[in-house]
């Protein structure tokens, strides 16, 4: 076991750390912000006058994603119901407005298939390194699916730091307790021993509900985001988590 400190604030007894994917190891928002965009263009070509609703819905404007937005931290599954929904209130019935969504979903991801993709923030892969050599079991628990998630984790050589690369694909989403008991589970570690670090609310509440050693909320570059003000400790680069007695 570990002890871990994070500005004034210690974690004691700790066995490994989960960690968000989008927003706290990869650079992801201008991707994200992109992504929403080229959905929200697509349906509006069926749907006149919807683009700009689901934009703002899925928590983009203009060139700055909503980090508590749901195309932040919602699961593909909620991002297309939202859309759903939205094609819905023009009188669309809802499996129809469900197949256009989805569709403009698969479209979309077909845009960006070839696209170059979101890069580590700077300092994630040694703070990856340093836990790991510290014997901390590491995991990533994302609302993006697995596939992605796995592909992230292979892309940037992190199979030697990271022992558990899990998304959302069926089932419950982000904040469900389960998918943290779920995540820990799978490392063989006890949730009273872990950690959760992410960048948005539905980390941090996950974790509490699963009895969760301690949350720390980053939001790169601004420590005093209000939107983390639920974490125990809210840092600014990962930098900021330190072992004390590896």
């Amino acid at each position: 076991m570990v002890d871990i400190r994070c500005k004034e604030v210690t974690f004691t007894g700790i066995q490994g750390i989960i960690f968000d994917k989008d927003g706290t190891l990869e650079n992801s928002e201008e991707f994200l912000r992109s992504l929403a965009q080229k959905r929200s263009r697509l349906i509006d070509a069926q749907i006149p006058g919807v683009g700009d609703p689901l934009l703002m819905a899925f928590g983009v404007e203009g060139n700055k994603i909503d980090p508590a937005g749901l195309m932040a931290v919602g699961s593909r599954r909620e991002n297309e119901i939202a859309a759903a929904a939205y094609i819905a209130e023009t009188g669309k019935g809802w499996m129809e407005a469900l197949a256009i969504a989805r569709r403009a979903f698969t479209e979309a991801d077909r845009y960006f298939q070839n696209a170059a993709p979101s890069p580590l923030f700077v300092g994630s892969l040694e703070i990856l390194q340093l836990l790991s050599q510290a014997n901390l079991k590491l995991g990533i628990l994302s609302a993006d699916t697995t596939a992605k998630v796995q592909a992230f984790v292979q892309r940037y050589q992190l199979t030697n730091y990271i022992q558990l690369a899990m998304g959302v694909d069926e089932g419950p989403s982000k904040p469900d307790p389960i998918l943290f008991w779920q995540a820990c589970e799978k490392l063989g570690i006890e949730p009273h021993a872990t950690l959760m670090v992410g960048d948005a609310t539905s980390d941090i509440e996950m974790a509490r509900q699963a009895g969760a050693a301690g949350c720390i909320g980053i939001c790169w570059g601004n420590a005093k985001a209000t939107h983390l003000a639920i974490a125990d400790v809210t840092i600014g680069q990962l930098e900021e988590i330190e072992i004390i007695n590896p």
